[in-house]
């Protein structure tokens, strides 16, 4: 039999482990085929290898395995960092970003990461990086829009003809 290439290695190599992260399904058979490869007789290293991980990964899923079998292998839950906003606090939160800024007398016409956390000190006495504000952005669901600059002076004309597309859809 041929042997068999997957044409750009390298790249594909990154592509199919980051597919592999992308969900928890795909983690957990991961660490199973690991665990297979140690069953089979491969140490740590050479499945760590294999599988672009450390080999204290590669001991820590067999552990785990031992130690609780097919649970072990599972993705448990993380404590984490406790929330920042109750959730009362949360819903309030959406409720506002959803009003333009002026409403709550601020001088700017949308919303982004430093006026956010200008509004929750204000408003709920929470103090939280711009960062950290942005994510809070995205996990609501809302996207950051930055205003377009208006060039002084310019010719309208030129500015019509230089879009993509114009107002009737043509063009």
């Amino acid at each position: 039999m041929k042997k068999l290439t997957v044409k750009d290695k390298k790249n594909m190599a990154i592509a199919v482990y980051q597919e592999i992260q992308r969900s928890e399904d795909s983690k957990y058979d991961h660490r199973l085929h690991g665990v297979l490869m140690t069953i089979k007789g491969y140490d740590c290293y050479t499945v760590a290898d294999i599988f672009g991980q450390d080999p204290t990964t590669i001991q820590r899923w067999v552990n785990n395995f031992n130690k609780k079998g097919f649970a072990g292998l599972t993705e448990g839950e993380r404590p984490g960092r406790p929330k920042s906003l109750t959730e009362k606090q949360w819903i309030e939160l959406g409720k506002d970003l959803r009003k333009p800024p002026i409403e709550f007398r601020y001088n700017q016409v949308s919303w982004d990461g430093k006026l956010m956390a200008s509004h929750l000190k204000k408003k709920f006495k929470i103090e939280l990086g711009v960062r950290q504000c942005q994510r809070i952005f995205n996990m609501m669901g809302f996207r950051l829009r930055k205003p377009r600059p208006v060039i002084a002076n310019a010719n309208p004309q030129a500015q019509k003809a230089f879009k993509k597309t114009s107002v009737n859809g043509k063009g």
